[in-house]
């Protein structure tokens, strides 16, 4: 067992060792949820020999929300997200109204983000001079400039696309899944995930400050490094994956993505007798029968067994790290001349 790691599974699923405590206190009345912030996170892929891959990026140990774990480019909306001055091109405010289940500021703001948390997480810019171009090469230091500026809120998007004479290309992105942090965790995200294609021109690099590592990988080498119990893994990114899994190429990702289903998913816990049972609908995979001891044992799965040795697949950023958990040290998928260092492009 890896340090005592919250995930003692034989899979790879981020499983917080205080939600027992606070489930049961949810149910008991004694915990108030907190309201979900909204969020937006980018599976972006591009073709390879075999098969398309995804951009991912493993979340630095120290962080407070899922530490350790492999994710997507993303993050939480910028109230100026939805600044109505932002360059917008491709499907209109009220169509991803529609599609993303919510009013237009509120799926202009979404939309927004994803473009943005991408640029500020991976250095890819979905945007361009007109509404059917995309902007080249980004990784100039004037470019870095006003991503920093991004980050540091010193800039908003609708600014810098202004200052840039850029529109936001909307049609680049495909809506793939929605899910929200379950109501027993303290650190709550209302998350829309969207699947896009790595422009030509363009090249990813770990620009985040939340991550330790970036890894291009395919979507079914990174579900068999979570199943084998290598890769820390949230519900949604495992779920997100195998999907990904079945799309031939990256343009066959983005075609499939507006007939995906998106309903939110949002975790169930009911109390057996002494027993908790959390669920996902949808997803019984993540099921977990959890005994009146969780807090300090181990829910009833086969325990975690995380080698310390490389796993044996080809390698492969929305949004979190545990509270109050000792960090995954899961192995690391080996580097290939697409799979960056920390801070180089790819």
């Amino acid at each position: 067992m890896a340090n005592g790691q919250a995930n003692e599974q034989a899979n790879g699923q981020w499983y917080p060792p205080e939600w027992p405590d606070r489930i049961r206190a949810l149910a008991a009345g004694t915990l108030t949820p907190v309201a979900p912030k909204r969020a937006a996170t980018v599976m972006l892929l591009k073709d390879t020999a075999t098969g398309p891959a995804v951009h991912m990026l493993r979340r630095r140990t120290s962080m407070a929300f899922a530490g350790g774990a492999y994710a997507y480019p993303g993050g939480g909306v910028d109230p100026r997200d939805d600044d109505r001055d932002v360059g917008w091109a491709g499907p209109a405010r009220a169509w991803w109204a529609d599609r993303l289940g919510v009013d237009e500021a509120g799926a202009q703001a979404i939309v927004c983000a994803a473009v943005r948390e991408t640029f500020e997480e991976a250095g890819v810019l979905l945007a361009g001079p007109t509404g059917d171009s995309v902007v080249g090469d980004t990784t100039g230091a004037d470019w870095e400039a006003d991503r920093a500026a991004l980050v540091a809120r010193e800039l908003s998007f609708a600014e810098f696309l202004d200052r840039r004479g850029l529109v936001l290309r909307s049609d680049l992105l495909g809506a793939w899944a929605r899910w929200i942090t379950p109501e027993f965790e303290s650190r709550r995200y209302d998350t829309w995930f969207f699947v896009a294609a790595l422009p030509e021109g363009q090249r990813t690099r770990n620009a985040s400050t939340e991550a330790d590592r970036t890894v291009w990988i395919t979507p079914a080498d990174a579900a068999a490094g979570y199943d084998r119990g290598e890769l820390l893994m949230m519900p949604p990114t495992i779920a997100t994956l195998r999907g990904l899994a079945e799309c031939a190429t990256a343009a066959g990702a983005l075609a499939s993505a507006p007939g995906r289903d998106m309903t939110p998913v949002l975790a169930r816990a009911r109390l057996d007798g002494e027993e908790i049972v959390l669920s996902w609908p949808g997803h019984d995979e993540f099921t977990k029968h959890v005994p009146h001891t969780a807090s300090t044992a181990t829910p009833s799965t086969a325990p975690h067994t995380a080698s310390s040795a490389t796993p044996s697949t080809a390698p492969h950023t929305a949004p979190s790290a545990t509270p109050n958990r000792a960090p995954h040290t899961a192995p690391v998928p080996p580097a290939t001349p697409s799979d960056p260092t920390p801070g180089a492009p790819a």
